[in-house]
């Protein structure tokens, strides 16, 4: 289904990375690929978010393990010390902050950041969960259940939260 009034195929390229470049997190590659797709499809193709969800996701999975890893990296801890210095992306900041990551107490952040940290030692990227509409009590039953997994199932699983996050942050545009 095209947007209402979307005319995302008629941005300028700068203005086309620039409003897809947060989609996936400090990765600005991916809007850039998008871009470049763009001269491959149809008028107005790209006036479509299902289509550019469905091309972004396609650009993310044919890229190296090496840069999904990047990728994965990119996010921050959830209740981690990205978000105690203030220094989440907008999109971040209210995605945790709807899932009440922001109002933790000491004894709930002290939680959080020991599990961060041995999630984080166990995969080498963080603890990566499409928090929207979820509680914290579900994000840490999401930690319990997920830090035992294997490196392979961990990381396809984290590859799909960060598809899921994508999807979410192209339906608020």
């Amino acid at each position: 289904m095209q947007d209402q009034h979307a005319v995302y195929s008629q941005l300028s390229e700068a203005d086309f990375v620039s409003l897809f470049s947060e989609i996936y997190e400090h990765s600005e590659w991916v809007a850039e690929q998008l871009w470049r797709q763009k001269a491959e499809q149809p008028e107005g193709y790209f006036d479509h978010l299902d289509k550019i969800k469905q091309t972004m996701a396609d650009i993310v999975e044919q890229s190296s393990d090496e840069q999904k890893l990047m990728l994965l990296r990119a996010h921050p801890d959830l209740a981690g010390k990205t978000a105690l210095i203030g220094a989440l992306t907008d999109a971040s900041k209210s995605e945790q902050s709807g899932a009440g990551l922001d109002q933790c107490s000491e004894e709930e952040l002290a939680h959080f950041l020991q599990l961060n940290d041995v999630y984080r030692a166990n995969f080498g990227f963080p603890f990566i969960m499409a928090v929207k509409g979820a509680t914290k009590a579900q994000i840490l039953e999401g930690f319990e259940e997920r830090t035992p997994n294997d490196w392979k199932t961990e990381f396809d699983r984290a590859m799909n939260e960060v598809h899921k996050i994508a999807g979410f942050r192209l339906a608020s545009l």
